[in-house]
């Protein structure tokens, strides 16, 4: 194998891998480790330049940074990125003094963005901290689109929602709130620079060829539209028995807001088996707690309604049957159908994309999807002033996506009004900060506890179920925020190699915990992986290869594993190891 090129920033960017899976990639090591030094205000500064985010994410993110995260490869569990993002948020004093400013003359450009969700407020953050006058167009009376309407209150606090959205707001958004836009062509006739569409996905998938569903109307619901209804109070209890259909996130939310208003026996219905389900473990976990019971493999047949009353659902038992690629098919095992009785029926079987404003004869083309036909690295339609992000995109994703929707799209908006190449992007911004302060001692915590993932608690079962307001997560405190954060591994402080330096004397591969560091002749990489002190067979991560040393051996270093301890660099005679601390902050508008 060739030496690894430590030139190229992505190389360490991806050993970062709870940085590098985050669709912002935001710098999780950093504030976890600020955390630990109680330096809440810092640590929430640097969630907000790429997040935008901290409270509201620290909440319902759906964690893409946990599965990577390394510390998960060492005992089974991750640190918990996600719930410390909270800690930040919930600890840190007044920031607003820390916050950029505004420039006092504006560029002259003019932005509407269409939709008040996040990903069009993170566009929105990003360019006017640049000079751009902002529009602002929601048909709610309040900015934060689906998740303020459809993540219920005791997940998501509408405080917490206020707080981080006003942030944006009070920066001198011109805000249209109550203003549903019927045609796009009214707002490309007022002259704006560029034109910005994150309107998400807001049309619940019905079941309208399912037999009985006209007959009972009355108490049949879409998920989305009835988290809604209960939000602006339109909908203020449910029936005792209620039946969730569907297996993601928002079916975890409908079900757990029918027990807070007054479902005694809920249920949810998937199609598929409980552990394919779409919705995140903790979700599931969280609902369960609640006592809603999830029956798998029951695939809907009918809605029974009698004298015009709903009085349940007969569904076919199914299994999942896979082919010689692994696809999927849910085939009926053959017997009676299961009649399941209810008074109501909220169907979360998926979201779909509507764009009844856009005029199909103004320049933007659609997919067969519905879709808007978009390049996927500027969010730029076929009309070349309007732009998409988030659901509006490319379907229904999460919170975190829609973020780093809007700052690629900010970036491109921002190239568009300068008349620039829109393929031509800003380059992440690095530096390489060495750790070292004495022999033994280094800038940021080493040592690698033994302590298990921290359990949040979590207000009385009895307590919450009466109230959907009350939050059911209380967060970590002070004490249990630290003990989390050390459990970090510090994956941003590289192990950095000098070969020339090097004696080859063995002292490195003598003291690695974990046999991660190799002395050998090179080789290709299927070779190398498998003669390694430890076969490294996790091929998602990098080997770590250096030159030719003078014995004609390389150093060979499998990234899977790595604790960042460095112990490798404290008994290096020759200084041939260094810790670094490597900086990544992803592209921006600038």
């Amino acid at each position: 194998m060739k030496p690894t090129n430590l030139q190229d920033p992505e190389y360490f960017h991806k050993v970062i891998d709870c940085q590098y899976a985050c669709p912002a990639h935001t710098a999780c090591a950093e504030y976890i480790r600020l955390i630990d030094f109680e330096r809440y205000e810092d640590a929430y500064m640097v969630n907000w330049v790429s997040n935008v985010f901290p409270g509201i994410l620290g909440r319902v993110c759906d964690r893409p940074c946990e599965p990577a995260c390394r510390r998960g490869r060492l005992d089974g569990e991750p640190v918990a990125i996600c719930r410390l993002k909270r800690v930040c948020a919930d600890n840190k004093r007044a920031i607003i003094d820390r916050l950029p400013k505004v420039p006092e003359e504006k560029n002259g450009k003019k932005i509407a963005l269409i939709g008040a969700g996040p990903a069009s407020l993170t566009v929105a953050r990003d360019l006017i901290l640049l000079g751009y006058t902002i529009d602002l167009y929601d048909d709610q009376a309040k900015a934060g689109g689906f998740i303020r309407t459809q993540v219920p209150s005791f997940r998501l606090p509408e405080q917490v929602l206020d707080e981080e959205i006003n942030y944006i707001l009070d920066y001198g958004v011109n805000t249209f709130f109550n203003q549903y836009i019927d045609n796009l062509q009214e707002i490309l006739d007022k002259d704006y620079d560029a034109i910005f569409i994150g309107t998400g996905a807001p049309r619940g998938r019905d079941l309208p060829d399912l037999p009985g569903r006209a007959e009972g109307d009355q108490s049949i619901h879409l998920g989305i539209e009835w988290l809604a209804s209960v939000l602006y109070r339109h909908v203020t209890s449910a029936g005792p028995k209620v039946l969730v259909l569907g297996g993601g996130n928002t079916a975890m939310d409908c079900c757990r807001t029918a027990r807070r208003l007054g479902g005694t026996d809920v249920k949810v219905i998937v199609r598929s088996p409980k552990n394919e389900m779409k919705a995140s473990p903790w979700e599931v976990e969280d609902a369960e707690h609640e006592d809603v019971e999830i029956i798998e493999n029951h695939s809907p047949l009918e809605f029974v309604v009698e004298d015009g009353k709903l009085i349940g659902m007969r569904f076919d038992r199914v299994e999942p049957v896979y082919d010689e690629v692994g696809k999927r098919s849910l085939v009926s095992i053959g017997k009676e159908p299961v009649f399941i009785g209810c008074d109501e029926v909220i169907l979360a079987v998926g979201q779909q994309n509507a764009f009844p404003f856009i005029e199909r004869d103004i320049g933007i083309d659609f997919d067969k999807r519905g879709l808007p036909v978009l390049n996927k690295h500027t969010m730029q339609s076929t009309l070349p002033q309007v732009f998409f992000g988030g659901d509006a995109a490319f379907g229904p994703q999460n919170v975190i996506t829609a973020v780093a929707h809007g700052h690629e799209a900010a970036i491109s908006i921002h190239l568009f009004c300068q008349g620039a190449n829109l393929l031509d992007r800003p380059h992440p911004k690095v530096n390489l900060v060495g750790q070292k302060m004495g022999i033994h001692d280094w800038l940021y915590e080493s040592h690698v506890t033994d302590d298990q993932r921290q359990v949040v608690p979590m207000v009385e079962k009895v307590k919450s179920i009466q109230d959907r307001l009350i939050e059911v997560e209380l967060g970590y405190d002070y004490d249990l925020g630290q003990r989390e954060a050390k459990r970090c591994l510090n994956c941003d402080v590289q192990t950095v190699f000098e070969a020339e330096t090097c004696i080859e004397c063995d002292a490195c591969v003598d003291i690695c915990p974990v046999t991660c560091i190799n002395f050998i002749e090179n080789g290709d990489e299927d070779d190398l992986r498998q003669r390694l002190l430890v076969p490294a067979n996790n091929r998602t991560t990098d080997l770590y290869v250096s030159s030719e040393l003078p014995t004609g051996r390389v150093m060979v270093k499998d990234e899977n594993v790595c604790l960042h301890c460095g112990l490798c660099a404290e008994r290096c005679p020759t200084s041939s190891w260094e810790m670094i601390k490597f900086v990544y902050q992803a592209p921006m508008a600038e």
